[in-house]
């Protein structure tokens, strides 16, 4: 996956980070990915709970209505 990067690689990719965005912003902007992270755990929950509780009304068996079922069972009197 990394394809031979060792870890001054990874050593110049920090230094740069922190040129650019300064040793004072790094924790802000940690806090910010992290709450950011939490944000898409939480609604991907979510959206699997609504998935779940759909999925559960469409199995469930139909009622059928009282008012249909006596309008098919009692059909009009013929003369």
């Amino acid at each position: 996956m990394l394809h031979g990067l060792t870890g001054w690689h990874l050593l110049i990719v920090l230094a740069v980070v922190v040129l650019l965005f300064g040793a004072a912003k790094l924790p802000a902007l940690a806090q910010s990915v992290g709450k950011s992270a939490r944000l898409f755990k939480g609604e991907l929950k979510a959206m699997k709970d609504d998935d779940t509780a759909t999925l559960a009304e469409s199995a469930a068996p139909a009622v059928p209505d009282a008012r249909v079922s006596a309008v098919i069972a009692d059909p009009p009197p013929t003369r």
